[in-house]
């Protein structure tokens, strides 16, 4: 959950605000939670109204020294949601070892790995996207003029050999081959495709470039099924090359496939929320 280390790491009071049960339709699942001080908040339960509440009951809770409330809400229009589900929300003032317990679960969640294989304008720009979500983003090249250009907080990786990085990445990693180089293109694609548990293999270009990458693939792949290839990736199907676009739209993309990724793929990659 992004923000939620800095929080629990730091010394302000905190209630924990958790879904507890929903009746119905509800923008957030069981489980969704929030961890709220005077002055910040990380993670969601939903946003609008229903979260307004939760926040102000929690930020009461703080200057009262309340130490456990509930917040039973109908998602209706009367609060300004259209849901029309119910949701029930917990509020905990979190003590030390609370604080340590749920500091140690968010540590110990297993991310999953997106690596981004070029670092070009495509490239940092998914990357500059990717890092606002719950992954862990690695930006890799071979050209260290690319990575120092990098959006601040991306962690990158200069290596001669990033057919290495995909050798080692995690099972249920999601690979997003974008070099200047084609031919290297072709190479970092079939490693990704050959490891057979990958839960998203995207390659930049076209269709034209896919056709080939197809007929590279008969010729040297050994038999490696490129059925679960994307190319092109995002909007450049469509025609839109602009960079942002495309990295956008590819991180809906890799996100959905995540999404997707069977229990035998993902292992113990579970996102928290």
């Amino acid at each position: 959950m992004n923000g939620a280390h800095d929080i629990l790491s730091g010394p302000a009071a905190m209630i924990h605000a958790r879904i507890s049960r929903v009746q119905g339709s509800s923008p957030r699942e069981t489980g969704a939670e929030m961890f709220i001080t005077a002055q910040g908040m990380a993670g969601t339960i939903g946003g609008g109204q229903a979260e307004w509440q939760a926040l102000a009951r929690a930020r009461d809770m703080l200057a009262k020294g309340t130490l456990r409330d509930t917040l039973d809400i109908a998602l209706g229009p009367e609060i300004g949601q259209c849901c029309g589900g119910r949701i029930l929300i917990e509020l905990v003032r979190l003590g030390d070892s609370a604080r340590a317990a749920h500091l140690a679960r968010l540590q110990g969640a297993v991310r999953p790995h997106v690596l981004i294989l070029g670092a070009g304008h495509v490239g940092r720009a998914l990357a500059r996207i990717m890092i606002t979500l719950p992954c862990r983003t690695l930006l890799i090249d071979t050209r260290a003029a690319e990575l120092r250009q990098a959006p601040d907080g991306v962690e990158t990786c200069l290596t001669p050999l990033p057919e290495a990085e995909i050798a080692t990445a995690p099972p249920a990693s999601a690979f997003i081959v974008a070099t200047h180089d084609h031919g290297l293109d072709f190479l970092l694609t079939l490693a990704a495709l050959r490891r057979k548990d990958a839960a998203y293999v995207g390659l930049i270009g076209s269709a034209t470039k896919r056709a080939r990458f197809d007929r590279f693939a008969r010729d040297h792949g050994a038999g490696t099924d490129t059925a679960a290839l994307i190319c092109p990736i995002g909007a450049a199907g469509l025609g839109d090359k602009r960079p942002e676009v495309i990295a956008l739209m590819t991180a809906q993309e890799v996100i959905s496939a995540l999404g997707r990724a069977t229990p035998a793929q993902a292992g113990a990659c579970a996102v928290s929320s």
